[in-house]
This record gives C-alpha cells, structure tokens and sequence, in this order.
C-alpha cells in the first residue's frame, strides 16, 4: 500500500502587491529622471495629450494651456477632455495605468506623448501633495471631480458641482516643499515652460501673479513652419535658430523633413573641427514637446559634424520620456537622416566648391570615415579629400597628376622618416598613418584606374638610393665596420649611400612592426627554456634589422668615414644614428636617449683635448 503524504495542504492565495509610494517616488527621482525639472514637463505633457484628445471630439475647437505660479503654488490647467470621478479612481490612483489606453482611444495612442502612467508622480519630486480638478467633456453637464494624492500613498476624491470649473478641461495644482523653491520660483517655472514647450502647437501662456496679461510661452511656431518671403531669408532665419539653440553660427544649415514619421527639423553643420568619436547631442521634440537635448541615437556615429534639432510625430519616448526607444522606426529615421546629409555634401560638391572648401577643411576626417563605407561619398569626395604627402598637404587628385605610382606608409612615424628623401629621390609618398587615409588611399585607383597604389616598403626607398663607388666604399669598409659594431645593440646595419638632399647625414630606415618582432625575438632570448620561452620561440621570426644609411654626400659623413680612431669611429657612428633617430620623430627608447647625450658629450670632449 503506497504510503499517503498527511502533511497539511493549504490553498494558494492570489494577493496583490503592494507599492511604497514614497520608495518608489524615490526610484523616479534618482534612477528614471534626471531632474526634479521634468514634473514642469510631465504636466505639460498631459495638458498636450489632454488636448489632443478633446481636439479628437471637437475638431474646430479653440483650446490652450495656462500656466501659473506666484512662489506659493505652480498651476497647470488644460481645455482639455478632462476627467470623470471614473477616470480619476482609474487612472489618477493606479500606478502604471495611462488614460491613453482606454478603450475607445487606444487605437490612437500614437497621438499621445505620454503613454505609461507614471508622468503625474514626478509632481511628487517637488511637491507632497497634488490637488487636481477636472471636468470632462466627453459627458455634458458632468460634475467636476476633485482628486487630492499624497506621497504616503493615501488619496481621497470627491464630486463638485459644475459650477466649481464651469468649462471641460482639468487644473493641476503643487503646493511646492521648501527644499523645492530652485524649481518652482515664477522665473524658473517660465523658464523651464520655453525650455520644454517653445515649439508646442497649442497655445501655452504663463502668468507670474503680479497682475500683468499672461505672456506667451510660445507665440511663434517652428522656424521650419513659417513662411518667408524668399529662400535667403528662410536660410538666415533658420541659421539664426539654429545660432540661438546651439550657441554657434552655422556652417549651413540642413532642412530635414521626413513626412512617413513626421519629422521636421534643421541639422547645422559645426563650423569647427570636433574630435574623432565624440558625439554631440541633438534636440529631439515629440509632437513639439522637448524630449531630450543629448539625443545621439538620432544619426549614425559619422556625423558628428552635424548637430540636430528636430520635432516629431511617431518616435517613440522611452517610460522617462528623455530618450528615444531603439525600434524599426528609429532605425529607419537614423538612416533617412543620413541619407540627407549624404545628399547635402553631393549638393556642395556638385554646386558650392568654397562652401565644400570649407566643410572639408573643417570636418574631413568625419567624411573620410564615412567615406570608407560609403562608395557613393568615396567617388564623389575622394578626389576633393586633403592628405600629408611628399609634395605637401594636397588632394590625391592633385597628387595623381604627377605620380602614377602613389605609395602610402603604415605610420606617420614611417612617413616622417622617408619624407624628405622621397621626395628628393622622386618618390609619390602619401602618409597613411592618420586614422582612414590608407585604405582610402589604396582606393585610389577605383576613382583613377590608371594609377597604382602600393605600400611602402624599405627596400622600395633604399632602391632609389645611388650606391658609392668601389673604392670609396672600400676606403669607408673600416669605418663601417666600427659602425656597424657600436650600434648592433639597436640590431642596426649601416651603409653608405649617395642620395639628396645633401644636407641630411643619414637616413634611419627603421619599421614599426620590424621594432616589435626585434623585441619579441629578445624576450624570447632572455626566456629560453621555459614556458614562455617555448611560445614566443614558436613565434620567432628572422628579426628585420634597422638599417642606418650615411649619405656620402653630405659633408660631415665625408669626413667621418676617414676617421682611424676606433673610439672616435664609434662615437661618431652613434651620434649620427641618434641625429637620425630624431629626425624619424619616433618616441626615443631609453638606450637611445641615453647614446644621444652620450655621444655628444664624447665629441666634445675630444674636441677640448684636441684644442688642448
């Protein structure tokens, strides 16, 4: 017989959870919002969407915002749809829960900003107490309905006649705490209402409680929607926008207009160059309502040249409403975008060369990177594109006039070394050690097919070097040998050649990467036998050698090769490498900052012997 459990059973319970109001006021505060600032915003917001609801059962309507606030109390109140003693216990007192889902409107809740019932709890960021009255207009002769929230989580709600709001619409009214003055003074709070509202399509009018006319928060609606009476002044008026949000004059200006999401807006072209990487934020409204000022997501990582303010219809806000929700939409905005930008550098490009100029000037390292990726911006710009060569700073276009065979170095170190006898030997040498230029010079030929592009390579350089003749290089064989023994401990070679210009001792031919493997197959000396020893022997190669090359045609290498000191053979041969080891402008290593001050202090210690 199967043994039977006797242990006591006890039936499941549904229970509900239970929200600290205060804990959770808390979280918004420190972890949702980024300031106390936005409970201006969230009630404007839902003043907008109170709005855009009523507009929805009376289209022809005439309705608008009022904002007050005298220090004692902040005031918002709305013509809006407002609410029923329903509504209230529905949506004002459950957390979560927006109006923007109700049946009978949720199909339009695209039409909303807010859309996660939580705007009204950031009142509780400067306020103890939220005192709402309302009254709907969905119901004729409805009552009005109070609603009073503390942030212990208590609330009550009791029905008023009519007559105590005579119009549709709802009032929210904060009674501010006193360490909460910073964001409720009359001027902060007008402030704040430009600063979020100023392109909001409803009328929004402030009132400071000193007995003055209401003043106009937004009297004009976006630069981009207004009329001019020509295509100068509507491009002075947006630059003078874009001057006054941004705190720079323009470049240009880029008008962006996306009618599928409805976006409307301006990009304004940084008249100065700003680091690779950094990314500025841009204004991004939602149904003209601020929603962030660091917007990045809003164009592709290339076009930091750019800085954007734009005001739209179907992006979607993320639950704190300063950022936007990643999605398709966005996605396919952050693309339409780009391909805006890419279509004003075509315009500039085919139109406006000094306008061009300018931008390249300014911003060529952000075109080089999107030209890397870009085919149609590489055909169109590369030839316009400035970059470091043996002729100076010029175009490849210019440069491929006169060099059919371009070659570009790894490194500006590699360039600095071979510049000045490249360009006296007749070589085309492009420095490719800045961030893109090489592989954008080595797509070069897609755009000029009759030129060639290479990498430079050592032996390409010293080839074009004339050797000496037999028996000056046997009369420099002793010399040579002395060299060659004081600098092996840089795993240096030295040879004589003859090469122009005159004026330069000696030529370091030395590689970045060869400097790597000669301290890898170092390490791998200084290991042997062990562990890593094994691995990096696995790894050895035939270590490249550095090759010093004195040019026999400058006067003081003349001299030294006649030198039959050893001593003084050696220390010359060293103070030529160190001169040759500053002039490449590479980081000096410690044993060769240490030959330098060496040798030098060697020569002039001869020279005060042989004077005494």
């Amino acid at each position: 017989m199967p043994l039977r459990d006797t242990s006591a059973h006890q039936a499941a319970t549904d229970r509900t959870f239970q929200v600290d109001l205060r804990g959770l006021v808390d979280l918004l505060s420190h972890h949702l919002y980024s300031s106390p600032r936005v409970y201006l915003r969230e009630l404007m917001q839902n003043a907008v969407d109170a709005l855009t609801a009523r507009h929805a059962i009376e289209p022809h309507g005439a309705f608008g915002i009022r904002l007050y606030a005298d220090g004692s109390v902040v005031r918002v109140e709305d013509d809006g749809v407002g609410l029923t003693e329903d509504d209230v216990h529905t949506f004002l007192a459950t957390i979560g829960r927006s109006s923007k889902r109700a049946e009978g409107i949720a199909e339009q809740r695209a039409d909303f900003i807010g859309q996660f019932g939580i705007g009204l709890l950031s009142c509780f960021l400067v306020a103890d107490e939220i005192h709402v009255l309302s009254r709907s207009a969905r119901t004729p002769d409805a009552p009005a309905v109070e609603w009073r929230g503390r942030g212990d989580g208590s609330y009550t709600v009791r029905t008023l006649p009519a007559s105590a709001r005579p119009r549709p619409g709802t009032t929210v009214t904060l009674t501010p705490r006193a360490d909460a003055g910073e964001w409720t003074r009359p001027a902060q709070v007008h402030s704040l209402a430009r600063h979020f509202g100023s392109l909001l399509r409803h009328p929004l009018t402030f009132d400071d409680g000193s007995g003055g006319e209401s003043a106009p928060v937004n009297p004009e609606p976006a630069p981009w929607s207004r009329t001019y009476p020509t295509p100068g002044a509507r491009s002075r008026a947006l630059a003078a926008y874009g001057e006054e949000v941004f705190g720079f004059t323009p470049l240009d200006t880029i008008e962006l207009d996306l009618p599928a999401v409805g976006l409307k807006g301006i990009a304004c072209v940084l008249p100065e160059a700003v680091p690779a990487g950094r990314r500025h934020g841009h204004r991004v409204h939602v149904k003209g309502m601020l929603l962030s000022e660091q917007a990045e997501e809003i164009l592709p990582e290339w076009a930091f040249f750019v800085r954007c303010v734009v005001d739209a219809e179907s992006l979607r806000p993320t639950a704190s409403r300063e950022s936007l929700y990643e999605d398709d939409t966005l996605a396919a905005v952050r693309d339409a975008l780009a391909e805006r930008l890419r279509a004003w550098i075509a315009r500039a490009a085919a139109s406006d060369p000094d306008l061009l100029h300018r931008f390249l000037q300014a911003h060529h390292l952000a075109v080089k990177s999107l030209a890397v990726h870009d085919d149609e911006i590489l055909r169109m710009l590369l030839p316009w594109l400035p970059f470091e060569t043996t002729d100076g700073h010029c175009t490849l276009d210019e440069f491929a006039r006169t060099h059919r065979t371009v070659l570009v170095t790894s490194s500006v170190e590699e360039f600095r070394q071979v510049a000045a006898i490249a360009s006296a030997a007749g070589l085309g040498v492009v420095n490719g050690g800045y961030t893109y230029d090489r592989e954008l010079v080595h797509r070069l030929p897609e755009i000029r097919p009759e030129v060639s592009v290479a990498d430079l390579d050592p032996a390409t350089l010293t080839a074009h070097l004339d050797p000496v003749d037999r028996e000056t290089e046997l009369a420099a064989a002793a010399y040579l040998a002395q060299a060659r023994d004081a600098l092996s401990v840089f795993d240096c070679d030295v040879a004589l050649r003859t090469f122009q210009p005159a004026s330069a001792p000696a030529l370091l031919v030395d590689s970045r990467e060869a400097r790597h493997e000669r301290t890898r197959s170092q390490l791998a000396r200084e290991q042997e036998g062990g562990l890593w020893g094994d691995i990096l022997g696995a790894l050895r190669q035939e270590a490249p050698r550095a090759q010093l090359i004195l040019n026999q045609l400058n006067p003081l290498v003349r001299t030294a090769v006649t030198i039959d000191e050893p001593e003084l053979a050696r220390t010359s041969a060293e103070a030529l490498y160190g001169q040759a080891a500053m002039l490449s402008r590479r980081p000096l290593r410690p044993a060769e900052s240490s030959l330098i001050n060496r040798s030098f202090l060697d020569l002039l210690a001869h020279a005060l012997r042989k004077d005494s």
